[in-house]
């Protein structure tokens, strides 16, 4: 395994649960989102999209730990989530 450092040479901070949280709920609601678009019946479609918008919560909330653990700028909470953000 490679130890990777930061731009000072201090080695990186190991990833978080909350950080790999983030990630994962972010994949969740794109795929809830593309299932919602794909679905036959509306009672399923607005299903997907409220199961989309828990997935978001719930990644909001994993994203506001590592902005308070100073591991994300502050300025990640109020990006864009249409995938416009840099990552």
């Amino acid at each position: 395994m490679t130890e990777t450092t930061t731009e000072t040479g201090k080695r990186s901070p190991h990833e978080t649960l909350d950080a790999q949280l983030v990630r994962y709920w972010e994949r969740e609601a794109a795929r809830f989102d593309e299932l919602s678009a794909r679905a036959s019946f509306g009672w399923i479609s607005r299903n997907y999209a409220r199961r989309a918008q828990r997935a978001r919560e719930k990644a909001e909330r994993s994203r506001a730990k590592e902005v308070a653990r100073g591991r994300l700028p502050a300025s990640a909470q109020a990006l864009d989530r249409d995938g416009d953000s840099p990552s």
